[in-house]
């Protein structure tokens, strides 16, 4: 984990949580007073985890909790025993991990350890999606030059896509370059 934000009422809180974070790791931590200022350095910065101390002076923290795993960024919500099960109910279908104070020191970081499993499997599934984007956009623009050779040259769809894809080895340049180059000369008639 790269960064994280601790959001606590109460400097003591603040600075022994950064204590208890800080030997698991290189990381960047920042702190936080309060939900609003959270909220503002979250707009500024993404960090990998947030840490919120509830209840907040400003909020009860379980919607900033939320806020936070709507985007890219896990939560550990920590929260009174009395409250933990509302806690819970309130923040499960977003992902957020809720642990009861006070802290027990295994619990929390067994919680951080699966924090890191959660954000290593959510970056492998945003490659994935890049990748998956990246392959439509080609067959996209592929499709898009098969149908201007198919308009202009007067070909079938089968001798379109065998034209690009000998090109493609003549030039030993990728589909994709030669269907924008096709689209290139095409479009601007």
């Amino acid at each position: 984990m790269e960064s994280i934000l601790i959001a606590a009422g109460a400097e003591n809180a603040r600075k022994t949580l950064s204590d208890l974070i800080r030997p698991t790791g290189p990381q960047i931590i920042q702190t936080a007073p309060n939900g609003n200022e959270a909220r503002q350095m979250l707009a500024e910065h993404a960090y990998d985890l947030v840490i919120i101390n509830a209840p907040l002076p400003d909020e009860s923290g379980v919607e900033l909790a939320n806020h936070v795993c709507s985007g890219l960024s896990g939560a550990i919500l920590l929260v009174k025993s009395d409250l933990y099960s509302s806690a819970v109910e309130r923040t499960e279908e977003y992902g957020v991990m809720v642990l009861e104070k006070p802290l027990n020191r295994g619990a929390f970081f067994r919680c951080l350890r699966l924090a890191r499993v959660q954000l290593n499997r959510l970056s492998g599934l945003q490659q994935e999606n890049r990748q998956l984007k990246e392959k439509i956009e080609e067959i996209r623009l592929v499709d898009r030059a098969k149908c201007l050779l198919i308009e202009f040259e007067r070909c079938s769809e089968t001798d379109a896509h065998r034209y690009i894809e000998k090109r493609a080895m003549d030039q030993r340049a990728p589909k994709v370059s030669v269907a924008r180059e096709i689209i290139r000369r095409y479009e601007n008639r």
